[in-house]
């Protein structure tokens, strides 16, 4: 099951793939992590899904992640006494907090919250952004706004108000309860909607404790505006272009993909790229030229991970999709320009690490020797990481003796996780760093190897040590 390809790809489950049969599927095709959508998933059908994925994981001897994605506060007009209004550009219309019927001067917008943050010139987007308006006049309770962009809007619509931030936490009481029973069925990573605030990330990490890794979603421009901020206190990012797309400019979401992605490496955190990557999949088994490039340029841009959700959840051709973005992301990185656009992206770590050092250093020394493999000992996850970080040419073998530290790099560029006892010393280090290399096939007798480890072992963080080792039968160290 070892990928040649060092981008991860994460597939959403949904009708189309709740078969155990479907989801092995999926992994055979090229699935490294699962995401379950907390939108459209009850407690039990989690349940249902997790024990099919540790499963299929025992079954192939692979480490699987599963991603558990919260569904975050939706924000919805009230109704309408003929169940819909059209309006026009020009119109004034009032969102107000009375929850009789709407009519085409007035709607409710049960949020009150939301009516009291509002301010003069905000924009207000309804329907993914089909309907703008921008608000004229406010009070604790009213805001009376000018259409901007006409059409039909009905009941109980989405609203995303993006110059406004929303002052109420992005936890809603549906997350809470899910994010609990995603942690009692120990899922790998969760993911926060509509993140605005770096508290938002810590209050889902105070719960969560070290019971599984925290990702952050940013689709708001208020995020965008704490972006190192964001960052900072998330284990990893996800550039959800969906919303985002409705909440700025569709002309800037470009920009911003590669600022996020960069930002993140930059601080050595997992970035995925998500949102539309195949989108004709979910009906045609071939995806058009421009989704081919868009999946390309993600990869080209060294995200650790790019994702599909309806193509996977609910389209015709699961398998056939992810396998498509398998293809994709392998002559990516075997064409002949890859490596100098992933090296051009190369920047020094922000107040550097002993342990940051050594990661540099077993790149270049793999890159120097030409080594088969950088096999990182690690408790943690946190030496495979750092080298990850330096996407080395080299692919980074992880062994740890924790299994959910070998689910959560499943989503990490270039790493190939194991499960396995923790070293007893160098020489036990270095004989068996060799001969999983060559079992897991990145290394034949002969070939160089860089091993790095910290000493004493066992103690997270104590990264110090490279090794070069020459696989042999007797795994002779050079």
């Amino acid at each position: 099951m070892r990928r040649l390809r060092r981008v991860k790809i994460i597939a959403t489950l949904g009708p189309a793939s709740v078969e155990k049969t479907v989801i092995a599927g999926l992994c055979r095709a090229g699935a490294d992590v699962f995401r379950i959508n907390m939108s459209h998933t009850d407690h039990p059908g989690l349940a249902a899904y997790v024990r099919m994925i540790r499963e299929i994981e025992a079954e192939t001897g692979r480490a699987i992640g599963i991603l558990v994605d919260l569904q975050g506060p939706k924000l919805r007009i009230g109704g309408f006494v003929e169940g819909a209004v059209h309006l026009r550009k020009g119109d004034h219309f009032v969102l107000d907090a009375d929850p009789a019927p709407g009519d085409a001067s007035r709607v409710q917008l049960p949020h009150p919250e939301i009516l009291s943050a509002l301010k003069v010139d905000d924009t207000v987007l309804i329907d993914d952004g089909k309907v703008r308006l921008h608000v004229v006049e406010t009070s604790h309770d009213t805001a009376r706004a000018v259409v901007d962009v006409g059409g039909r809007i009905s009941n109980r619509k989405g609203v995303s108000l993006p110059d406004t931030e929303i002052p109420i936490t992005s936890m809603t009481v549906k997350d809470r309860s899910d994010l609990e029973a995603a942690l009692r069925e120990g899922v790998d990573w969760v993911a926060i909607s509509f993140v605005q605030r770096p508290e938002d990330v810590l209050e889902v990490k105070k719960i969560a404790g070290a019971r599984a890794l925290i990702m952050a979603k940013i689709e708001k421009p208020q995020a965008i505006a704490r972006l190192d901020e964001v960052i900072d206190v998330a284990d990893a990012l996800m550039v959800a272009r969906g919303d985002l797309g409705v909440e700025v400019p569709l002309e800037k979401v470009p920009g911003l993909q590669k600022r996020i992605t960069r930002s993140a490496r930059r601080l050595g955190k997992p970035v995925v790229v998500a949102t539309q990557m195949l989108e004709s999949m979910i009906l045609a088994p071939l995806p058009t030229r421009a989704e081919v490039s868009d999946v390309a340029t993600a990869v080209y841009e060294g995200a650790d991970a790019v994702m599909l959700s309806a193509e996977s959840a609910a389209g015709q051709y699961p398998i056939e999709a992810v396998a498509t973005m398998s293809r994709i992301a392998e002559e990516v990185e075997t064409d002949a320009v890859y490596r100098s656009i992933i090296n051009a992206q190369r920047n020094a770590a922000p107040n550097p690490t002993a342990a940051d050092a050594i990661a540099v250093a077993a790149r270049d020394v793999a890159e120097t020797l030409d080594s088969k493999a950088i096999c990182a000992w690690t408790a943690s996850g946190a030496t495979a990481l750092r080298i990850a970080r330096e996407r080395p040419k080299s692919p980074i073998l992880a062994l740890t003796p924790k299994r959910d530290t070998a689910r959560r790099l499943a989503l990490v560029w270039g790493v190939h996780a194991l499960e396995t006892q923790d070293a007893r010393d160098v020489e036990d280090m270095v004989k068996r760093a060799c001969v999983n290399s060559a079992r897991e096939g990145f290394s034949e007798p002969g070939d160089r190897i860089i091993i790095v480890a910290g000493m004493p072992f066992g103690s997270p963080g104590a990264t110090n040590m490279v090794r070069i080792a020459i696989v042999g039968d007797d795994c002779a160290e050079s």
